[in-house]
């Protein structure tokens, strides 16, 4: 059986260590993904070369930017704006979105998550962050290596999925909502700078 591992980081350092950490574990780029919020144009349209080929919008990278994963690409999410995405997850959300009805696949994100395993209450979390400036790494591994590649997860400064939650619902948050205006750059600061040093003592 093949379970999804899934962690939301608030800085890219982090969910790039854990992709890094993971590699190193044996889990093979085809079975990791990232989704990375870029509103803050971390990567550009030149970094990536655009492809048709490659599925709804998702630009092949050039040499794969920084070796992360292979297929690193930029696209748009409803309600989250622009991504820097790569992976099974990434192909399945563009393919969501190309293919849904409007509003039917929550900007993709959740109805990916959801197809493969994951929660759908965890779901909304899980794009919510994304869509407040966050990156989302999911692994799709054997049941025998789950608790190895959640404790990669954990370790690399992973987000406290229920305190988050929590957090968010306090500010009256119920649900990822894809016709919401994506996060600009300085309300996405203004969310960072609010969990900064919680992440670690949680």
């Amino acid at each position: 059986m093949t379970k999804t591992v899934t962690g939301l980081f608030d800085h890219y350092s982090d969910a790039a260590s854990a992709v890094d950490q993971l590699k190193a574990a044996g889990i093979p780029d085809s079975d990791i993904s990232i989704v990375s919020n870029n509103s803050d144009g971390r990567y550009k349209d030149n970094d990536v070369a655009e492809d048709a080929g490659t599925g709804a919008g998702i630009g092949a990278a050039v040499g794969g930017v920084g070796g992360l994963l292979t297929g690193l690409g930029i696209m748009a999410i409803p309600g989250v704006g622009p991504v820097v995405a790569a992976g099974w997850l990434a192909a399945t959300a563009a393919g969501a979105v190309a293919g849904a009805v409007v509003g039917g696949a929550a900007g993709g994100i959740v109805g990916a998550l959801t197809d493969s395993g994951v929660d759908e209450r965890d779901a909304h979390v899980y794009a919510e962050g994304v869509r407040r400036g966050g990156t989302l790494v999911t692994a799709k591994v054997d049941d025998a290596r789950a608790s190895e590649a959640q404790a990669i997860l954990q370790r690399s400064n992973w987000v406290d999925l229920p305190t988050r939650r929590t957090a968010y619902e306090g500010q009256g948050w119920t649900s990822f909502d894809d016709t919401a205006d994506p996060y600009s750059q300085a309300e996405i600061d203004a969310e960072r700078a609010r969990y900064a040093g919680r992440a670690s003592s949680v």
